[in-house]
């Protein structure tokens, strides 16, 4: 891991990691029910355009990242009555 909770003017990046050269710029996305529906459902074209941009400022911030990036999505499903969460995990979404 790189960093955490970073806070660009863009929004807000979850986890910053590094693997194998490539830097993975990861949204983490929780609901508790389905009423709103799938966690991975809220990364809408507007918010996927402000991690974009995240990204961005983020590396030209930190230029010793620069390279290959991409963005991931986790998503966690909170379950009722002490189950254990359902993770999902979307990666190099485009």
């Amino acid at each position: 891991m790189i960093d955490q909770n970073v806070f660009t003017a863009y929004g807000e990046i979850d986890l910053v990691l590094k693997k194998s050269g490539r830097v993975h710029f990861v949204e983490v996305k929780t609901r508790r029910s389905k009423k709103f529906g799938h966690p991975e459902e809220a990364i809408t074209p507007r918010k996927f355009g402000h991690m974009i941009d995240s990204a961005h400022a983020y590396l030209q911030t930190n230029p010793e990242y620069d390279g290959e990036w991409q963005i991931d999505v986790i998503a966690i499903q909170a379950m009722p009555y002490n189950h254990p969460p359902q993770i999902r995990f979307f990666e190099n979404v485009q």
